[in-house]
């Protein structure tokens, strides 16, 4: 049985940008929660993209719907792969990958293996997954959802939901609190700038941060 929901309302190009200047590791300082599993990670290396999630669930085998997909998706979308826990079968290979950069997607995040990692490079398509896999999937035509909430990672995502992927992870944020989370993030990432002066010019760190502090005080007799 196949489920296909509405294509979601996509994210403003000025929050995309704007989360774009956000290192997911900042956000790691604000937020303990909206992470994917550390082990979803990027194949390419020095990417950073935020976008819109479109979402898939295929389970076992079958990567018809996937197929599908490639023909409605949109500049702009994250497409993030609920695989059921299928960490044998690659759904996502080179066929795949240049369907959806050809159609503007912005990275793909799967909860499983991908394969022929070698077109990720060549087409210049961020990925997100659990490392390659030579056995791929079929075009069986079973079943599958399109745009429903689906878990990545441990991590519920809903169609339209915020996604910001980088060299250390994947978020997922609610698309009307990622906007502010940005902000502080930026500002965060901003103070850093100004501590590494501060180290810089001779300043040392556990003076500036009171780490230094914390330690003598439980030193002290």
């Amino acid at each position: 049985m196949f489920v296909i929901k509405p294509m979601p309302d996509q994210i403003p190009d000025d929050l995309v940008t704007l989360l774009e200047q956000v290192e997911t590791a900042t956000v790691g300082h604000v937020l303990h929660s909206g992470f994917v599993d550390r082990h979803i990670r990027a194949v390419l290396p020095n990417k950073r993209v935020a976008g819109t999630a479109v979402t898939i669930r295929i389970p076992h085998a079958d990567s018809a719907l996937l197929h599908w997909l490639t023909a409605h998706v949109r500049p702009g979308d994250i497409v993030l792969v609920d695989r059921c826990g299928d960490d044998r079968h690659a759904c996502w290979g080179g066929v795949i990958t240049n369907c959806m950069k050809m159609a503007g997607v912005k990275a793909g995040v799967v909860d499983g293996p991908a394969t022929d990692f070698s077109e990720f490079t060549r087409v210049d398509m961020p990925m997100w997954c659990r490392g390659p896999s030579a056995i791929t999937t079929k075009l069986l035509g079973s079943e599958g959802a399109v745009n429903v909430p689906i878990s990545v990672g441990g991590q519920v995502v809903h169609p339209g939901d915020a996604i910001l992927c980088d060299e250390s992870g994947v978020i997922v944020l609610d698309p009307l609190q990622a906007r502010a989370v940005a902000e502080k993030a930026i500002g965060m990432q901003e103070n850093e700038l100004v501590l590494l002066e501060r180290l810089r010019k001779g300043e040392k760190l556990p003076d500036i941060s009171g780490a230094r502090a914390m330690v003598d005080a439980k030193l002290a007799p």
